[in-house]
């Protein structure tokens, strides 16, 4: 909660539009140096509690950093809050609404001409564009848990449309405009949902929102620090900001266990006091501080208390390990196959069909437990698992993960949704009842079938890049290789654990949370997954010596 008044002032963009800012201001004479931060969630609501009420807010203790001897000012991008224009989610003018708003904060008396940028999320996606114009004023960024191709990150996740940003994202950002805590309501007339809808392949319109497209064009210092539970939407975005970036850059990963723990954990103000503050301070106060002497990335191994640091991303020391898919019950779940995994692929089965819709999914691809309803949900019951032997001592990754597939269909077109998951020890008595055993979902990865193709010049060897920029049906029954970009990850499988690989064509609200892909009524079919020694399914993973 924001207890300080801000005063709100106007500034006008290039092109005559007048956009709104509040700015808060420390106790003194000054010159201070500032903190931008923008977003479309309005200022307005900076009085409200930084709770998992409203994960929108994002924007740090202000107040804390006041004390600090900053001044913080929050622009309304425009289209929202108490700005002018039409909202157009990340366009070419909210762009460059940022540079004049940046060089209009460091032409103020009371400004030390030095302006860093702050915030999670949204605030995080147009920092990478306040550092790709490069404005004068700009001397940092502070890109914290962030995206930076909305495209690829949940909008079309592997082509597949996801209902996020055009869902539950727009329905919550015109509400809290339209009722705000203080102030004006807003009503936002853009239709995001059909104008997403109107451009599923990645054309013009998504490389104009897209800055991947333009990170490497970033030359002022940026610290990108993100949070592993975000691999629906985020993670990718950090890593890319941090590779692409042409300046002095540092990278921090942490390990948060979700959405709701990730807002709670920019919202306070240790985090900020330990891992921000010294950044700030050496480049917009010209401290010296001991950010200079971080390693170059620092990363929580989740499924652990480790924190690792590493000269490079991937860590240097990471190998590539292959997990050949098999069909050979592993006996230790209930799905519908049970099938294995291993580094050596035994003889059996050389291929798992199963067909869909399946009639026991009732949320998504997620079905009811062994006693129907009263049992709850259970997410693994109704996919196919592929699943190892309890491991022998622990397992470390670090780094890229990647799914070569190979897979045909009854169909011309089909998805996969993958979810790498450490599987935990179970009793044998609940073995015996059919309950499934707790498991941890490490990550995930998603493609349609028919934007299989693959940019070899924006490839690597662990992470294939899919242009999606055209659709290439598949032929019936025919099998084609699949690669597969699974979100990267530190984790930790502990010795007794299981890997757990998980396959099936579409996932649900109650698996995953905020971030579902609704199941289309047109999937209707058969899809078959290939692991003969010709047709050779696998997972590679990044293992890590520590």
């Amino acid at each position: 909660m924001t207890n300080t008044r801000p005063k709100i002032v106007t500034i006008t963009a290039r092109d005559g539009t007048e956009l709104a800012a509040a700015v808060y201001m420390p106790q003194g004479a000054g010159p201070f140096p500032a903190l931008f931060a923008a977003s479309p969630y309005r200022f307005d609501n900076n009085i409200l509690a930084a709770s998992p009420q409203f994960l929108w807010r994002e924007t740090g203790p202000i107040d804390w950093y006041m004390t600090q001897g900053y001044a913080y000012v929050h622009l309304d991008v425009r289209g929202s809050g108490r700005s002018g224009g039409h909202f157009g989610f990340l366009d070419r003018k909210e762009q460059e609404d940022l540079y004049d708003a940046i060089e209009w904060v460091g032409a103020q008396p009371w400004s030390n001409g030095r302006v860093g940028g702050i915030g999670q999320s949204y605030y995080c996606m147009l920092q990478w564009f306040m550092g790709a114009q490069n404005p004068p004023a700009l001397k940092c960024l502070g890109a914290h848990d962030g995206l930076a191709d909305p495209y690829r990150a949940n909008c079309y996740n592997g082509g597949i449309p996801g209902d996020f940003f055009p869902g539950y994202w727009w329905y919550q950002n015109r509400f809290i405009n339209r009722f705000p805590a203080e102030g004006p309501a807003r009503e936002q007339e853009t239709d995001l949902t059909a104008m997403m809808a109107a451009h599923p392949l990645y054309d013009d319109f998504w490389k104009e929102r897209c800055a991947r497209e333009v990170q490497d064009q970033i030359k002022v210092p940026i610290y990108c620090s993100g949070v592993w539970s975000k691999m629906f939407i985020h993670v990718r975005g950090v890593i890319d900001g941090y590779r692409n970036a042409q300046g002095p850059k540092k990278m921090r990963m942490s390990g948060a266990p979700n959405a709701w723990g990730a807002a709670a954990e920019f919202a306070n103000v240790e985090f900020h006091e330990k891992v921000l503050l010294p950044f700030y301070d050496h480049y917009l106060k010209g401290l010296k501080t001991e950010y200079e002497d971080r390693p170059p990335v620092q990363y929580a191994v989740r499924g652990s208390q480790i924190m690792r640091s590493a000269q490079t991303w991937p860590p240097e020391n990471v190998r590539y390990e292959r997990w050949l898919l098999n069909a050979n019950p592993s006996a230790s779940v209930t799905s519908l196959n049970d099938g294995g995994l291993a580094k050596e692929s035994p003889a059996g089965e050389a291929a798992t069909s199963y067909d869909y819709p399946n009639p026991g999914w009732v949320a998504g691809v997620v079905g009811f437990g062994p006693q129907g309803p009263a049992s709850g949900f259970d997410p693994v019951r109704r996919v196919l698992t592929f699943t190892s032997a309890p491991l022998a001592s622990d397992l470390e990754i670090a780094g890229p993960i990647k799914m070569e597939l190979f897979a045909s269909s009854s169909a011309t077109n089909t998805d996969f949704f993958i979810k790498v998951s450490d599987q935990f020890p179970q009793a044998g008595e609940d073995r015996a009842k059919g309950v499934n055993p707790f498991a941890e979902v490490v990550s995930r990865g998603w493609l349609r079938a028919s934007h299989r193709a693959i940019d070899p010049a924006r490839s690597t060897e662990m992470e294939p890049y899919h242009p999606h920029d055209r659709e290439e049906p598949i032929n019936p029954g025919q099998i084609y290789k699949f690669e597969i970009s699974i979100e990267p990850m530190a984790y930790l499988f502990k010795q007794g654990h299981r890997i757990r690989l998980e396959i099936v064509n579409g996932d649900s609200p109650v698996s995953e949370q905020l971030w579902p892909h609704f199941y289309r009524p047109d999937k209707t079919g058969r899809d078959t997954i290939h692991h003969s020694v010709e047709h050779p399914s696998s997972l590679i993973l990044p293992v890590s010596g520590g």
